[in-house]
């Protein structure tokens, strides 16, 4: 698990707390446990919540704020507590550190003074014996067409990363419909992907891994929901929350994305650190994987995010060349997974991973490659200069889109 520190903010003022609030939700290593309106109400917002940081704005009411931060050194030592105020008048801050405040900060503030200030906190608390708190990778598995092998590479590649005892990993089942992550793993979860979103709002972290399938490997597993209406509650807003959620509890997160690009599977996408698309060599997915590159161009930032990799390489027939595939889709190949079908059944039909049913095949060894790479540097091959040259080429290859 990260070092996430839990934070309760107050402010009375809308603007200033909505920005706050916006800031704090965009941190990895921070988990918003709940904000308040009344300075009078905070202090039951604390006991019932006994955050790690306590976030208090001053500007609605000096005073008022100094006595409700004396009162929460008080009562709440161990909350941290952190004031923020416009005003930089020493004699306020002299007031607002002998209350019993850790530190003072500038409003409005800036992201970087406000990690910095949450840094110090967590290096007191966790300790800086294995560095600054980690963030979280996202990883989002897309496929360009069903049945090329998305949910087994999201599965073993989750398997994998949760094999370093330095990480915690979550695997998440998008597709809503028809996913079968859980028959990978052989686990009957007791709760689903519908039960989380229904409960978001009120969920800690705690609570969130309860709700999580463990499998031996270590990879905690969210599926999709049983029942098919379930899944109407699930929407781009209420996934956001929960990846939110999971990103603040885990080093990596994993997605296992539909294949139907819905809104929902474009948030996850857009909260992705890193996109995988899965293809393979014939001249569908080829094609699929042009039209969907074509349709990423339009979301800032999204194209460069992502990461072709090859399924079933080696396939003996009907398989375009590799060097034909890098010339149709205008770039490099990130990785490719060769063809071994009979282990890739064993494994579904057994519910075991592969580091454990088949831990020397050539199929586990390239995965445990892609995990390598994918915890390594970032590749050069995916800057904008790349993204800029091979523009003519998708329009090229698909028809009609060349015309303008």
């Amino acid at each position: 698990m990260t070092n996430v520190l839990r934070i309760a903010l107050v402010d009375p003022n809308d603007d200033t707390r909505e920005s706050l609030k916006s800031m704090l939700l965009s941190m990895d290593t921070v988990w918003l446990e709940a904000d308040c309106s009344r300075y009078e109400f905070f202090p039951d917002v604390i006991d019932q919540t006994a955050p790690d940081v306590g976030v208090v704005s001053l500007d609605s009411d000096n005073d008022k704020a100094i006595r409700l931060v004396e009162r929460l050194a008080s009562d709440a030592p161990d909350t941290v507590i952190l004031a923020a105020s416009e005003s930089t008048d020493g004699h306020l801050i002299l007031q607002t550190i002998r209350a019993g405040a850790r530190e003072f900060l500038t409003l409005p503030m800036s992201r970087d003074d406000l990690s910095a200030a949450l840094n110090r906190v967590s290096q007191q608390k966790f300790g800086s014996s294995d560095g600054a708190s980690r963030g979280c990778e996202v990883i989002a598995i897309a496929g360009a067409t069903g049945g090329v092998g998305t949910t087994s590479t999201a599965v073993n590649l989750g398997c994998i990363f949760a094999s370093d005892n330095r990480n915690s990993v979550a695997l998440l089942d998008l597709d809503l419909a028809l996913g079968d992550a859980d028959v990978f793993l052989d686990a009957i979860p007791d709760y689903t992907l519908a039960d989380v979103v229904q409960n978001v709002s009120r969920l800690d972290i705690q609570l969130l891994k309860q709700s999580l399938t463990k499998h031996s490997s270590g990879l905690y597993l969210l599926p999709r929901p049983v029942e098919l209406h379930d899944t109407a509650g699930i929407t781009d807003e209420s996934l956001r929350k929960v990846i939110g959620l999971l990103k603040a509890s885990f080093t990596h997160l994993v997605i296992d994305l539909s294949k139907t690009y819905s809104s929902v599977d474009m948030a996850a996408i857009e909260a992705a650190s890193r996109v995988l698309l899965i293809t393979q060599l014939d001249l569908p997915c080829l094609r699929n994987v042009v039209r969907l590159m074509m349709s990423f161009e339009e979301v800032e930032g999204l194209q460069s995010k992502v990461e072709i990799v090859v399924n079933r390489a080696g396939l003996e027939s009907g398989q375009i060349s590799l060097k034909k595939a890098k010339e149709t889709l205008g770039r490099d190949i990130y990785a490719l997974l060769p063809n071994d079908y009979r282990t890739m059944v064993e494994v579904r039909n057994n519910g075991v991973p592969l580091i454990n049913q088949a831990p020397k095949a050539a199929i586990t060894q390239a995965l445990r490659d892609l995990a390598a790479k994918l915890q390594g540097q970032e590749s050069s091959q995916d800057g904008a200069e790349a993204s800029k040259a091979s523009e003519s080429k998708w329009k090229k290859f698909w028809p009609g889109s060349a015309k303008a």
